[in-house]
């Protein structure tokens, strides 16, 4: 019974499903229970908001599904940071961001002119 739920929803073949040792199955279980239940109540807000759009009173707003929150910002941190990226950039050029891009496996987008 745990195999078949390995093969129809993960598409485990037998010898992986051995592999697994009894902790790694259940944590397995746990995050697809847990992927369910939130893909079940994305999908319940969407109705609810999609129908509570579709009764609502003439002339009214829509009801957004999601909320946009912006946190606050420390400006005094952010001219600090700023103040650092200049002086590296004077002193090193802006080949950092290049080495960052690498690093986490970017590619750096080329310069457009805006003509």
């Amino acid at each position: 019974m745990d195999f078949a739920f390995f093969a129809v929803n993960l598409g485990y073949s037998k010898s992986d499903y051995y592999e697994l040792t009894p902790r790694e199955a259940a944590f397995i279980r746990k995050a697809w229970e847990e992927k369910l239940v939130s893909d079940n109540t994305l999908m319940r807000n969407a109705v609810l908001n999609a129908v509570s759009n579709a009764l609502r009173k003439k002339n009214s707003r829509f009801r957004e599904l999601w909320k946009k929150f912006g946190r606050p910002v420390d400006k005094e941190k952010v001219e600090d940071n700023l103040k650092i990226i200049q002086d590296i950039e004077a002193k090193e050029g802006k080949e950092w961001i290049d080495r960052i891009m690498k690093a986490n496996g970017l590619k750096r987008r080329k310069e457009v002119d805006h003509a």
